[in-house]
């Protein structure tokens, strides 16, 4: 366990949402306080939470707005427990001198599971075929019934989770194809289209594997879905906004479309909303699940263990590899020096000040570390002597200090 001038147990770290235990077990091994409470928070019991804990871990219900941020006022880090960070104002955390860890890869194979299940309940129709005999009607008929072997699969987002659809997709024989903006190297016999359009035009079924961004809001809407083959699928389990949800159901009920899968919606329920409805409801071949793409235990305790992992590393060495808002920093330990760290406004001439106020001590800098965002810098430095609270006060007292702390 490394050495730092704040004692852990005095760290409290608050996990919200059902986190997986593996994430508790691995920060009270390292000695935090750790709260765990079971769902997700809002409004005065959220606000309660920040204003006492060092860390706070979510998943994707509880949103923590620029408005949120402001109460945490002993605020370190937040760890998102999940993929995608849209449930934090990174930009707002950052510029309090809060990163922002998360797992964008711990639930790949989840997610890519799950959207080849849904590819083969589409074709068998076995969504429909399942409530009818929970309804006691014994349907057999083959109706509508395809293997998927020989079919035509388009991904579009061909990122960690697309690439692993893919090769899943070919191992059932499937033709497949992907576009990105990006260029990116094909796996096994998979093969890049320039545009959507000839994705849309050209695949049996459609999945969806992008970010959240300005570009893929409304990506899919009414044109899109004209252009999709007649019977063809649509898969969505990516981000609930890429999807115009009532235009998917048009379609739907005209025929246009075969069926479609979706684990995310434009809007999802809040932690008190009781009952949650969609245009898709009742709609024949159509599957809604919510929002569980990485809901597995394996998924769940991989993502628990390597944002828990960051965060060990952001509070005790400053590490901020892996913070979807901060400069990656990884300054390696060395023996006989004491480590400050000093979050600032990026501005000219923030190094020069900081090393001014040091070599007024007389302490010499072992190794140092700068990085910077448009917004923000990072300075992690090893100096050879121990610093006194007076210099700390006198680095965070610069007109464009964040944060400032002393490790050890």
């Amino acid at each position: 366990m490394s050495r730092t001038s704040f004692p852990r147990h005095k760290i409290r770290i608050t996990l919200l949402e059902n986190i997986h235990p593996a994430a508790r077990e691995a920060l009270v091994e390292a000695g935090y306080t750790v709260d765990v409470i079971p769902k997700a928070l809002e409004g005065d019991e959220l606000a309660a939470v920040l204003a006492e804990s060092h860390v706070v871990g979510l998943r994707s219900r509880t949103k923590l707005r620029s408005a949120q941020l402001e109460l945490g006022g002993k605020l370190m880090a937040v760890g998102c427990f999940s993929v995608g960070t849209d449930q934090v104002d990174i930009a707002a955390a950052a510029q309090r001198g809060v990163p922002v860890f998360n797992a964008p890869h711990a639930s790949t194979r989840s997610v890519a599971e799950l959207a080849m299940g849904c590819v083969i309940a589409l074709a068998r129709r076995l969504g429909d075929k399942s409530n009818k005999l929970h309804h006691g009607q014994w349907d057999k008929s083959l109706a509508g019934a395809h293997e998927v072997r020989g079919h035509s699969i388009g991904i579009v987002g061909y990122g960690h989770i697309g690439q692993q659809v893919g090769l899943l997709a070919e191992a059932f024989g499937m033709r497949v194809l992907f576009h990105d903006i990006q260029k990116k190297l094909p796996l096994g016999l998979a093969k890049p289209v320039p545009t959507i359009e000839q994705l849309l035009d050209e695949c049996d079924f459609v999945t969806l594997h992008v970010p959240e961004t300005q570009q893929t809001r409304g990506m899919v809407g009414a044109p899109q879905l004209a252009r999709m083959k007649k019977g063809s699928y649509l898969l969505n389990l990516s981000r609930g906004t890429v999807v115009d949800v009532p235009a998917l159901a048009a379609s739907l009920r005209s025929g246009h479309l075969g069926g479609a899968a979706l684990d995310v919606f434009p809007q999802e329920p809040t932690p008190v909303q009781a009952e949650w409805h969609s245009e898709l409801e009742g709609l024949p071949n159509v599957l809604m699940t919510p929002h569980v793409g990485g809901n597995t235990e394996e998924a769940q305790r991989n993502i628990g263990l390597e944002v828990a992992h960051a965060i060990t590393q952001y509070i005790d060495r400053g590490n901020t590899e892996g913070a979807v808002n901060f400069p990656q920093i990884n300054l390696p330990s060395r023996e006989g020096t004491h480590r400050v760290l000093n979050i600032h406004k990026n501005v000219p001439g923030v190094l020069a000040s900081v090393t001014a106020i040091l070599s007024e001590l007389g302490a010499n800098i072992e190794a140092q570390q700068l990085g910077t965002t448009r917004d923000i810098g990072y300075l992690v430095m090893d100096v050879d002597r121990q610093l006194s609270d007076a210099v700390r006060e006198r680095i965070a007292a610069l007109p464009v200090s964040v944060k400032t702390r002393v490790l050890y």
